[in-house]
């Protein structure tokens, strides 16, 4: 069950008026009461300066990424999951979406580009260690994180100088995913 946001007047009315499209930018579908919800909790991954200018997706089942809100910067940023226990938006630079459009896809990612991933409200993922993992497992526990960047796409020898148990003390940078193709430093922001 989706998870449900309860937006104050003011929040629905700032969030309806950053969903109109500026200057030549296009709207690609139809704004719902639920895409508004959609797009206040992409919002909310990224500083308020860049996820004001992002463009806005959401991943829906069986069907590819739905644009919701063109934008200008560069930046495209996605909705909480509602399979994850706490909320997870997030939002990312080009290099950045290209890495996690790879890795959603079970592929290679690009090398040569370093990407940054806002995720201001957190996140949680069943492994440190395996990119696919659905669950906690033995060994595995479910890390969970307070407000973080990614930077993905760096050479290995960047992520070397980092820590890169299976049991991260995610207050501090570590290396989620360490010796995958998806490997990337998380950095706590306080």
């Amino acid at each position: 069950m989706r998870k449900l946001l309860v937006l104050s007047g003011a929040l629905m009315a700032a969030v309806s008026a950053l969903s109109q499209p500026a200057g030549d930018a296009r709207q690609t579908t139809p704004i719902s009461p639920g895409d508004l919800t959609l797009i206040a909790s992409a919002m909310r991954a990224a500083p308020v300066p860049v996820a004001e200018a992002a463009t806005i997706i959401v991943m829906e089942p069986g069907a590819p990424a739905r644009t919701l809100r063109q934008g200008s910067n560069g930046f495209t940023c996605m909705p909480d999951n509602p399979t994850t226990p706490g909320p997870d938006p997030m939002c990312m630079d080009r290099a950045g979406l290209d890495w996690a459009n790879a890795w959603m896809a079970r592929r290679t990612p690009p090398t040569g580009s370093i990407g940054l991933i806002y995720m201001l409200q957190g996140g949680t993922d069943a492994s440190n260690t395996d990119p696919y993992a659905q669950q906690p497992a033995a060994g595995n526990n479910w890390i969970e994180t307070g407000p973080h960047l990614m930077i993905v796409g760096a050479p290995d020898s960047f992520y070397a100088q980092y820590p890169r148990s299976a049991s991260p003390d995610p207050r501090s940078p570590f290396v989620m995913w360490p010796d995958t193709p998806y490997q990337h430093l998380m950095i706590p922001v306080v």
